[in-house]
C-alpha cells in the first residue's frame, strides 16, 4: 500500500497548457506520457491531426485472456494565460487538470508502473489518450467506437466522486443550433408586413423548456439566444442553442421527436427554420455485465467501491454505446473542475492508484478461458 507520493513528476504536465485548442501544448503533454510509457514496455501509435492535438494509444503485448482498455483526455478548458501553475500544500494539489483529467491519467501511469513492478511484463492492458474531450470528442468518439471492439472492459478516469463512488451510468446529451428567418421592416410604419423571428424564437424557448421533465431526470434547456437588429426593426433573425439531456432511450425518442414537432409547427406563420445538431454523446446505461465486473473489483480489492450515475457526459458514453463494458471514476476525488480553483485531493490519488494496481494485477492472473461468471466470483 502506497504511504505517500511525490506529486512533482505531475507537476510537469499541469504547468504545460492543453487547452484544447492548443495543439501544441497537447502533443507535449503526449510526448511526456510517451516517456513515461516506453520503460513499461508500451508500444505508441499516435493519430495525428492536423489542427487538434494527436490521439495516442499506448499497447502492451497480447496472449490469451481478457483485453483491457484505460482511457483518459489529455486537454483542459482553461486557454492560455488564464490557469496554468501547479501548487501544492499538505492535503491538495492545484492546477489545470489536476483531477480533470490529467491526474486521473497519472493515476492509471502510477498503477501500470505497479503492475510492472509486481509481476514484470505487462500483458492485455492498452491506454488511450484523446485531445477533444473537452469539446465533445466530436474528431476522437469514431476512433474510440472502433478500438472499443478490441477489448472486454474500459476503465475511464474521470474524477472519483466525493466518497471515492465510481460512475455507473451517466445521461446522454444532445445539442441543436436553431437559426429562425423572418422579416424584417420598419416597427412603426411596416408593422404588419414584418415575420418576427424573435417572437418566433420565445414561442419556441417556452415549449422546448416544457418537454423537461424532472420526474424522469430529462431536461431541455435554452442556454443561448440572440436575434434582432434594434428596437424599430422587426427581427429577421434569430438563433437559439439548446441542450437536452436523458437518462433512458424512451426519454431520448419523447425529446428528439418533440424538438423536431416544435421546429416544423412554428407558431409564428411564415418563418423559415433550419436546425441542425443531434445526440452528442448517448446513455451511459449501468447493466448485469457491468454488475458483474463489480464484483470482480470489489473482491479484487477486498471491499466494495460506492457508486453514482451523474448527469455529465464522458467518454464512457462512447465507449458504452459502443457495447464495451465500462466504469468510469477512477481518477482521483477533487473539486473546482472547469474553474481557476480546480484541486485533487492527495490522499486520493493514493487511494485510486492502490485499488486500479489490485484490479489490473487481479485481472493479470486469471486463466485465458474466465468466463463472465467467474469474474463475478473471482
Amino acid at each position: 500500500m502506497l504511504n505517500s507520493m511525490n506529486f512533482s513528476e505531475l507537476a510537469q504536465i499541469i504547468n504545460i497548457n492543453s487547452y484544447s485548442k492548443n495543439k501544441c501544448g497537447i502533443d507535449q503533454n503526449a510526448q511526456i506520457f510517451k516517456l513515461w510509457m516506453q520503460p513499461l514496455g508500451f508500444q505508441t501509435k499516435t493519430y495525428e491531426r492536423e489542427l487538434i492535438g494527436d490521439h495516442i494509444l499506448f499497447t502492451s503485448k497480447k496472449k490469451p485472456g481478457k483485453k483491457i482498455l484505460l482511457l483518459g483526455h489529455l486537454d483542459t478548458v482553461y486557454p492560455p494565460c488564464t490557469f496554468e501553475k501547479f501548487s501544492e500544500d499538505e492535503s491538495w494539489i492545484y492546477g489545470p487538470g489536476v483531477c480533470d483529467m490529467k491526474g486521473g491519467n497519472y493515476v492509471a501511469l502510477c498503477a501500470l508502473r505497479e503492475l510492472k513492478k509486481q509481476l514484470g511484463d505487462i500483458y492485455n492492458v492498452d491506454m488511450l489518450l484523446v485531445s477533444d474531450e473537452e469539446t465533445g470528442s466530436d474528431d476522437s468518439k469514431s476512433l474510440s467506437s472502433q478500438l472499443a471492439a478490441n477489448y472486454d472492459y474500459c476503465f475511464v478516469f474521470e474524477a472519483a466522486g466525493k466518497d471515492h463512488e465510481v460512475v455507473i451510468s451517466r445521461k446522454g446529451v444532445a445539442t441543436f443550433n436553431i437559426e429562425i428567418e423572418g422579416k424584417a421592416a420598419h416597427a412603426g410604419n411596416e408593422y404588419t408586413n414584418g415575420i418576427n423571428a424573435n417572437l418566433a424564437a420565445a414561442h419556441m424557448i417556452i415549449d422546448l423548456t416544457a418537454l423537461t421533465d424532472l420526474t424522469q431526470q430529462t431536461t431541455v434547456n435554452v442556454g443561448k439566444c440572440s436575434g434582432g437588429i434594434g428596437a424599430n426593426t422587426i427581427s429577421p433573425k434569430a438563433n437559439l442553442v439548446v441542450e437536452a439531456r436523458f437518462n433512458c432511450f424512451n426519454e431520448k425518442l419523447r425529446v428528439l421527436e418533440n424538438i423536431y414537432h416544435i421546429v416544423d409547427h412554428a407558431k409564428v406563420e411564415g418563418v423559415k427554420i433550419n436546425i441542425s445538431g443531434g445526440v452528442q454523446r448517448d446513455v451511459m446505461s449501468s447493466n448485469p455485465k457491468q454488475k458483474a465486473l463489480l464484483d470482480f473489483i470489489n473482491s479484487a480489492i477486498g471491499y466494495t467501491l460506492p457508486t453514482e450515475s451523474r448527469g455529465g457526459v464522458s467518454d464512457a458514453n462512447t465507449m458504452s454505446e459502443a457495447g464495451l463494458i465500462t466504469l468510469d471514476g477512477f481518477g482521483p476525488y477533487g473539486d473546482g473542475d472547469h474553474t481557476i480553483d480546480e484541486r485533487a485531493c492527495k490522499k486520493s490519488f493514493i487511494r485510486r492508484i492502490d485499488e486500479m494496481s489490485k484490479i489490473l494485477i487481479q485481472f493479470s492472473r486469471l486463466k485465458s478461458n474466465i468466463t463472465t461468471e467467474q469474474v463475478q466470483s473471482a
